[in-house]
């Protein structure tokens, strides 16, 4: 091993708005942000602490547009459910919004940024 995962960071427009989403839907805390919270926000625990997922502000951000090739999704994160019924309602209450796509145990969801990130299920 070389190094250990410290953040996932993702490019977005409002990384304050963002952030509030991930903290709503993944129950993590706001653990760190630039003094006006508009460039960066991290949630997670304290730095060595995973997990850990930070958003970045990218004003010109051209978002993916699943499924569409010319636009592919970059990256997702996979968030693990119990009810996915329940977990759905609560997830585009934030506002997310369903994507075309899904499986045996997934289906495919954008964050308000745009982001495909999948509610899974066993």
């Amino acid at each position: 091993m070389i190094g250990q995962l410290r953040t996932t960071v993702i490019d977005c427009p409002d990384p304050r708005a963002l952030a509030g989403f991930y903290a709503e839907l993944l129950g993590l805390p706001v653990v760190e942000e630039d003094s006006e919270g508009d460039e960066w926000v991290v949630l997670g625990g304290p730095r060595g602490h995973q997990p850990r997922l930070a958003f970045q502000q990218a004003p010109d951000l051209r978002p993916p547009a699943w499924p569409d090739p010319e636009r592919p999704q970059q990256f997702h994160l996979d968030v693990t459910v119990d009810d996915i019924e329940s977990a759905e309602q609560a997830a585009l209450a934030l506002g997310a919004r369903r994507l075309p796509g899904e499986g045996e145990g997934f289906r495919v969801y954008a964050d308000p940024a745009g982001h495909p990130f999948c509610l899974c299920w066993d």
